[in-house]
């Protein structure tokens, strides 16, 4: 067959793969007849009846599309209002504009966030309205890449686009939470006040995310792409951009620009070198770090896309900083290093907060990178030291050391060959793991710790078991932690989890979902678990879901940097402490 005819069997595959995605959808996913009613002749009368039939279909149509969200009523009830004359039952054009009603029942509100912040007087709750500012530019963002999203649609990439979406509105969803966060311990009423005009954008929200969640389910027990068979899928590889990276090694690619602090690079500081990166770059942009403390926060801004940083080693290049929690700062703004900018590369690099325990809460390194990788790094911290925040991060060969909460946030994380160092905290505090922070079901999002560590630092190994230390401890109500083939040493306590406690009591206990599965080593005896009902056991199937190839749907942008990764669950053996044969 000549390459002329190929390409052409190609372009008929496409479009009857489009069309079938639209049959589908309609059909299968919302049950929507999209034939439109045909005339029989009768006129004027007959232009009546259509029209109330359209309009009957219109409110059908709209009913079934908002079935599964959470927040039915307004659901309909802001749909109804976009949808006006047009009478549309096209289940597409109604996902796109429940899309576009939440973006302006956000960016509405923008204007009376500004008042709120202008008249406020607590200094902690002005702080925490400039960041909801921050926060929810942040979730516009994702919101509006949703939308582009959805005129990406064919069933050539039909996993990819729908696993895209739900990440990027579970990151809309969780800024908007973050939000609210903010306003703990402020003493006006500013957190209410924000809470109302919130509400509607939040809903609407997790709307969009159980529509699209029950699409993907659909498309998965319906198997839709088998359907086609494998050779439309192998074809469809090639389609799949891979976000600028190429198949060669980072580490061996010359440095656009490079940081030292004797003066012998082209920047003494990282700041100055991140004014360099082309806006919305679109190919790997390697800022080489020599060995050195830099004392200075860095912000890798949304605008800053493929951002490499490549250093000496996780001990000789350092980032430091000492915001803290105690001092009058919001959790979200202790960040010595905070990454916005999509597919971001860290290797061989240090990333502290040296405030120490007794200032509580003092981020190291916050990421909200869509697709960053961490290899060879260290975050070193005390509470709340990695702030794993939003969308899919996957850290090869790291370690993390902290006390309280000291990995937490609600992105797609997982880590591999990691360690977890367990530090000594204040007399009276217990040590805590993870915290992770996923707040409603439909949310792709887990903390999955694979073939690492758990282990003591050595100042905290003499009172191990004066300051207990647990797995993990549920920060939202649907809190999702995965431990796989890791070693687990005996500082962690027989019960493994803790209750979160809030204002009404201890919660997450029946909502959670915390899983244990190979662990190795004195602490992975499960025989003395907490008993509740969100800590489950898993069996091979279960946790090759949560193994990096089934949870990212796709591991083409970490393999694009020639990181190692391991895609799914190793075959059963039994490991000493730390490294697996991957």
């Amino acid at each position: 067959m000549s390459e002329r005819n190929v390409d052409k069997g190609k372009r008929i595959i496409i479009g009857v793969s489009t069309l079938f995605l639209v049959a589908v959808v309609g059909a299968i996913v919302f049950g929507i007849n999209l034939a439109e009613s045909g005339s029989n002749g009768n006129g004027d009368k007959e232009n009546v009846n259509n029209k109330k039939e359209h309009v009957t279909a219109s409110v059908k149509a709209v009913q079934t599309l908002c079935n599964p969200t959470n927040y039915k009523e307004e659901c309909e009830e802001n749909l109804m209002a976009g949808v006006g004359d047009s009478t549309t039952t096209d289940p597409y054009e109604l996902i796109k504009l429940a899309f576009n009603i939440t973006i302006e029942k956000i960016t509405d509100k923008f204007k009376e966030m500004d008042i709120l912040h202008d008249i406020e007087k607590d200094p902690r709750a002005k702080m925490a309205l400039e960041t909801c500012k921050q926060l929810m530019d942040l979730s516009v963002s994702e919101l509006q890449r949703s939308f582009i999203g959805m005129n990406e649609f064919s069933l050539m990439n039909v996993d990819k686009i729908l696993m895209n979406l739900k990440v990027w509105l579970s990151g809309a969803l969780t800024y908007q939470d973050t939000c609210l966060d903010q306003f703990e311990n402020t003493t006006s009423d500013a957190g209410k006040k924000m809470q109302d005009l919130l509400t509607t954008g939040m809903h609407m929200t997790s709307n969009g995310l159980s529509i699209i969640t029950a699409l993907s389910d659909t498309f998965t027990n319906f198997n839709a792409t088998k359907l086609l068979g494998r050779r439309l899928l192998q074809d469809s590889e090639s389609l799949v951009h891979n976000g600028g990276l190429n198949e060669t090694l980072l580490l061996n690619r010359k440095p656009n620009v490079t940081v030292a602090k004797d003066g012998s690079g082209d920047f003494k500081t990282i700041n100055e070198a991140l004014n360099k990166v082309p806006e919305k770059n679109k190919t790997p942009f390697v800022i080489y770090i020599k060995e050195g403390i830099y004392q200075e926060y860095v912000e890798v801004k949304k605008n800053m896309t493929h951002v490499v940083f490549i250093g000496d080693g996780g001990k000789k290049t350092r980032i430091t900083g000492n915001k803290n929690y105690i001092d009058g700062i919001t959790t979200y703004k202790t960040a010595t290093v905070a990454i916005q900018g999509d597919n971001f590369v860290g290797m061989n690099m240090g990333f502290e907060n040296s405030a120490g325990a007794e200032k509580h809460q003092a981020v190291a390194l916050r990421v909200q990178a869509d697709k960053s990788v961490f290899f060879n790094c260290s975050m070193d911290g005390y509470q709340d030291t990695l702030y794993v925040h939003t969308l899919r991060q996957y850290y090869r060969d790291c370690t993390i050391s902290g006390t309280i909460d000291f990995v937490f946030g609600n992105a797609l994380v997982v880590f591999q060959n990691c360690t977890f160092v367990v530090r000594k905290p204040m007399e009276n505090q217990q040590c805590i793991v993870t915290a992770q922070g996923r707040k409603e079901k439909e949310q792709p999002s887990a903390i999955v710790i694979q073939g690492g560590s758990i282990v003591a630092d050595p100042e905290f190994y003499p009172v191990r078991f004066v300051n207990k230390a647990y797995l993990a401890r549920p920060w939202k109500t649907y809190s999702r932690t995965i431990f796989m083939d890791t070693y687990i040493d005996d500082l962690i306590q027989g019960e493994g989890y803790l209750a979160w406690q809030a204002l009404e009591g201890p919660t997450g206990m029946d909502t959670c979902f915390y899983a244990e599965y190979h662990n190795t080593g004195p602490g992975s005896d499960k025989s003395k678990r907490v008993n509740w009902n969100g800590v489950v056991n898993l069996n091979s199937k279960a946790a090759r879901l949560f193994a990096p190839s089934k949870f990212f749907h796709g591991l083409d942008w970490v393999r694009a940097i020639g990181v190692p990764c391991f895609p799914t669950v190793p075959p059963h053996y039994r490991h000493k402490k730390t490294i697996l044969p991957w």
